[in-house]
């Protein structure tokens, strides 16, 4: 009996590397969904669209990008977390959903960011903006810090959700500034930038894809970008580090993951036709306007790189305190 079960493993075993050719071989044959656990407008959701372009050009089927919002990010991951590993339900992950979420959310977090999921690729890094509202009498970082230091709790920031490197950079900002600035929370970086824009908010740390517009129109002011080195999306911006805030450097990051335990030739598919997205010169050339710096990673390079992001958003956490 136990030399029947041994073999029928064995067996099982040698057909399972042809068993994934097989699936990657017919892949894909129905659409593929990417969910977008943040809302429309911002900028993963761009990010999400101009992929599943590509990819559905490149693949031959429907790529639909469908939008599952709530918990910064966690309700669309944890639902992709739970997927079938097909390759047919995949993720944009972010530095919000598998960088700054198991810590802040530590045991109530619905998955593992690692564990439960499939790096496919990590696709671009991207620089947020310090930006404030024009009646804000600031005209650089110094000027924003006194202020606020006048006005202990009367100004206030705020961001694309509770856990995300929005959130993240205003707790830095406060910490590393030493002033007390309220955060208010939103439900995505568009209804943010919708009160920013109409006062309610005093400034925001925002992805500069969706700020760009309000600047180049004299309705916000950028101070600052939170990545230590410049943006060819916005040359003339300083970052924080240049500005009394040495060492300030953050950066968000989008990737695209799917469950765990997805066939690797699948995996490598995709890998491949994103990559190729990435590379191009034109769309480098897109990306880098849009604020967005392409990482065209193999699979196991991003695997790497998002745990290594993973640990150093830990220790912002930790460096702050900041909470959900």
């Amino acid at each position: 009996m136990q030399r029947r079960l041994l073999v029928q493993g064995l067996a099982a075993a040698a057909a399972a590397p042809g068993l994934a050719w097989a699936q990657a071989q017919g892949y894909p044959a129905k659409p593929i969904h990417i969910i977008n656990p943040f809302s429309a407008g911002g900028a993963l959701d761009q990010l999400a669209r101009l992929l599943g372009q590509h990819l559905s050009e490149k693949l031959g089927q429907p790529v639909i990008v469908e939008n599952k919002t709530g918990a910064s990010g966690n309700i669309g991951a944890e639902y992709v977390a739970r997927a079938a590993p097909d390759g047919y339900t995949l993720v944009m992950a972010s530095s919000a959903t598998h960088g700054i979420a198991p810590s802040m959310y530590g045991a109530r977090l619905p998955f593992d960011a690692l564990k439960d999921f499939s790096a496919i690729s990590a696709t671009v890094v991207q620089k947020n903006v310090l930006v404030v509202h024009p009646s804000i009498a600031a005209r650089n970082v110094q000027e924003l810090i006194a202020l606020a230091r006048a006005q202990p709790g009367k100004l206030s920031f705020g961001s694309s959700g509770a856990g995300t490197s929005q959130h993240l950079s205003g707790e830095l900002f406060k910490h590393m500034a030493q002033v007390d600035i309220l955060h208010v929370p939103y439900k995505g970086s568009a209804l943010a930038m919708q009160d920013l824009i109409g006062g309610q908010v005093s400034m925001m740390f925002t992805d500069i894809p969706i700020a760009l517009p309000y600047i180049r129109s004299n309705r916000l002011r950028a101070l600052g970008l939170t990545a230590a080195q410049p943006s060819p999306a916005l040359p003339e911006v300083q970052p924080l580090a240049q500005q009394g805030l040495p060492h300030f450097d953050l950066k968000a990051w989008y990737g695209v993951m799917g469950p765990a335990k997805m066939p690797d030739a699948v995996v490598k598919r995709l890998n491949a036709s994103i990559v190729e997205y990435l590379s191009d010169a034109r769309n480098r050339e897109k990306l880098l306007g849009m604020g967005m710096e392409p990482l065209p990673l193999d699979a196991a390079q991003s695997g790497k790189f998002i745990a290594d992001e993973l640990a150093k958003w830990t220790e912002v956490v930790k460096m702050t305190g900041a909470t959900v």
